[in-house]
C-alpha cells in the first residue's frame, strides 16, 4: 500500500493528479482524508526545488537556421532558449492569471487606453548592464519596425505612443484594449541592452541563465546566472538542450537516459511508454493545434468554393483517432476552442461530407491541376500520415490533392509562411485577442494564411475595448465565422501536448497554453536527488 500512496503522492507534487483524486484513491486504500492530507503536506516538502546539477532535453522543432533572435523564434527550441535566457515584462500563468516579472507593477487608465508598467529595480543583464525602462522601450521599438520581421509585430501595431518617465514605461494605444498585459507575455518580447539593436541575436537578456553553445539544428548549452533576480526560478547549473526531430531518436534518448525530458511524443506510442519503468508521459488539453494553412491571396487558394472544397474534404474524426489516437478533439476551422474565455459553443461544427466538396470544387473552376499540399515529419507529430490521409478523402471528392514530403531542417523558414499551403502547428495563446491579433490580422507579419478582411479587423479592434462579456463574445463569434468560411485554415484537430520525464525530474506540469511547460521547464524543473 505504501508503494501505491507514494506513487499517487508523485503524481499529485508533478500536477498529474488533483489533491481530490489522491484522497479518493487513498480512501479506496483504507486512509482516511485527514491521514492522506498529511501525507501530501509531507510530500509537498519532499518535493521543495532541489538545486545543482543539469538537465538535459532533447526536443524537436530546432533547425540550422534558428536564431537567438527573439524577434525571429517560430518553432519550440528558439522559444525554449528565449525562456532561458530572456524575460519578459510579464507571463501567463497556466490558470490563466498574469505573472509579473520585469514589470513589478501595472497600472491602466480607466478607459483601457494608457498603461503604465513599473520597471523592476536592480535587474541585471548578463553582460552587467542594469536593466532600465529605456531597454523596455527600445525593445518594443525594435519589435514595431517592420524591418525586424518580429512574430509580434501584430501585437505592437495597436501601440500609437511609447514613453519613459524614470522606472515606469508607458503605452498609449490607438483604442483601449483590456488584454494589453497578455499580449506583453507574448515570447518574442524577450527584454534586450538598448533593445538588442546592436545584434539581436546576441542571446543577452536578463533570464536565469547564460548562452554557452548556439549551435543551431543541434545543440544549445546553458550555465546558472548567478546575478539573476528570481531566486524561485532556474534550480540547475546547467541546461543542455539537444536538437533531435526524429522521433523515434528523442524517445530512445529519454530511455537511455541520455536526456531527461522530451517533447512532442507520438500519440501512437504515448501510452505504452507510459508504461516504461522511470518514465511519466504526461498529456495536457489545451489550444494547440494542427493545421493545413492556405495562403488566400495565391492561385488557386484565392478561390474560397475551392477552399470550401478542401475544408469540407477533410475527416476530422478519423485524424483525431488515427493521428492523435485520442489525444486531443475536433477542430472547427477557427483557431478557438473551449480552452479560451467566451469561446462560443453553438458555432455549429463542420462536417465531413464528400459530396458537399465535389459541389464546392466544381463551382471553383479548378483546371484539375495537382494542388500542391508540402509537409513534413517536423510540422506536427503525424504530419504526414495525416497528409496521407486528407489526399485519400480529398480524391475521392475528385480533388487533385497531391503531397510533397520537404525536410525538417529549413521547414519553418522555407516552407511555413513562404508556400502557399502546408502542413503546421499553432501552441496558442492566452486569450482570444492575442491569437487573432498574431495570427489572423491583416497586418500581422505571422498571418500565415494571408486573410485579410476589414471588417473582421474593425471587429477585432473593437472587441478589445469592449467591458461587456456578452457583446464581446457575440464579436468574437462574428470573427470566428469569419476565419472559419472566408479564411483559409483547415484546422481539423485540437491537439494535446505530449510530452515525456525520466523519473528524475521534479515540478514538471504540462500547460495547456504550449509545449513543455510552454517553453519553461528547463528553468523550473530540478533534478532530484
Amino acid at each position: 500500500m505504501k508503494d501505491q500512496l507514494d506513487y499517487f503522492s508523485s503524481r499529485v507534487a508533478k500536477g498529474l493528479m488533483t489533491r481530490r483524486e489522491f484522497v479518493g484513491r487513498a480512501a479506496a486504500l483504507g486512509v482516511t482524508a485527514a491521514a492522506a492530507n498529511a501525507m501530501l503536506a509531507t510530500g509537498a516538502r519532499a518535493q521543495d526545488p532541489v538545486k545543482g546539477g543539469t538537465l538535459k532535453l532533447g526536443m524537436a522543432g530546432g533547425e540550422s537556421t534558428s536564431s537567438l533572435d527573439p524577434a525571429l523564434a517560430a518553432s519550440e527550441v528558439p522559444i525554449m532558449n528565449l525562456r532561458n535566457f530572456g524575460d519578459t515584462l510579464v507571463n501567463v500563468n497556466k490558470d490563466g492569471t498574469i505573472d509579473n516579472r520585469l514589470a513589478e507593477e501595472i497600472e491602466a487608465s480607466a478607459d483601457a487606453t494608457t498603461w503604465n508598467f513599473k520597471i523592476r529595480q536592480g535587474v541585471e543583464f548578463h553582460n552587467g548592464k542594469t536593466l532600465t525602462a529605456e531597454d523596455v522601450m527600445r525593445t518594443m521599438e525594435r519589435h514595431s519596425n517592420e524591418d525586424s520581421q518580429s512574430g509580434a509585430l501584430g501585437i505592437m501595431r495597436g501601440i500609437k505612443e511609447m514613453k519613459v518617465d524614470g522606472d515606469v514605461f508607458s503605452v498609449t494605444l490607438d483604442g483601449p484594449n483590456a488584454d494589453l498585459p497578455y499580449l506583453m507575455a507574448d515570447y518574442h518580447l524577450v527584454i534586450q541592452p538598448d533593445g538588442g539593436f546592436d545584434n539581436p541575436a546576441a542571446g543577452v537578456g536578463t533570464g536565469p541563465y547564460t548562452v554557452e553553445v548556439d549551435d543551431p539544428g543541434i545543440r544549445h548549452t546553458y550555465k546558472k546566472f548567478a546575478n539573476h533576480w528570481d531566486e524561485t526560478t532556474g534550480h540547475v547549473d546547467e541546461i543542455e538542450v539537444i536538437v533531435l526531430n526524429d522521433a523515434t531518436a528523442r524517445t530512445a534518448a529519454l530511455q537511455s537516459g541520455q536526456v531527461d525530458i522530451i517533447n512532442r511524443v507520438e500519440p501512437k506510442i504515448a501510452e505504452l511508454l507510459g508504461r516504461a519503468p522511470n518514465l511519466e508521459v504526461v498529456s495536457t488539453a489545451g489550444a494547440g493545434h494542427y493545421v493545413f494553412i492556405m495562403h488566400v491571396d495565391t492561385a488557386p487558394f484565392d478561390n474560397n468554393d475551392l477552399r470550401m472544397a478542401l475544408k469540407y474534404a477533410i475527416n476530422r474524426e478519423e485524424l483525431v483517432d488515427k493521428i492523435l489516437r485520442g489525444y486531443g478533439s475536433v477542430g472547427n476551422d477557427f483557431p478557438i476552442n473551449a480552452a479560451y474565455p467566451l469561446f462560443d459553443e453553438s458555432i455549429p461544427q463542420r462536417p465531413f461530407d464528400l459530396e458537399k466538396a465535389a459541389e464546392h470544387y466544381k463551382a471553383s473552376g479548378h483546371d484539375g491541376s495537382p494542388i500542391i499540399l508540402r509537409t513534413a515529419d517536423g510540422a506536427f507529430p503525424g504530419a504526414v500520415d495525416a497528409a496521407a490521409l486528407f489526399q485519400q478523402t480529398a480524391q475521392a471528392a475528385g480533388i487533385p490533392l497531391e503531397i510533397k514530403r520537404e525536410p525538417n531542417d529549413g521547414y519553418w523558414s522555407e516552407v511555413w509562411n513562404a508556400q502557399p499551403f502546408c502542413a503546421s502547428y499553432w501552441g496558442g495563446r492566452p486569450v482570444q485577442d492575442q491569437m487573432y491579433t498574431t495570427a489572423y490580422l491583416s497586418t500581422a507579419d505571422w498571418n500565415d494564411t494571408r486573410f485579410n478582411n476589414p471588417e473582421f479587423d474593425k471587429l477585432l479592434v473593437e472587441a478589445r475595448g469592449e467591458l461587456d462579456a456578452e457583446k464581446r463574445k457575440e464579436m468574437y463569434t462574428k470573427m470566428a465565422y469569419m476565419v472559419r468560411d472566408e479564411g483559409g485554415l483547415i484546422l481539423p484537430m485540437f491537439n494535446n501536448f505530449i510530452e515525456a520525464t525520466s523519473d528524475r525530474v521534479g515540478g514538471y506540469t504540462g500547460s495547456p497554453i504550449g509545449e513543455t511547460m510552454h517553453g519553461f521547464a528547463a528553468t523550473r524543473c530540478w533534478i532530484n536527488a
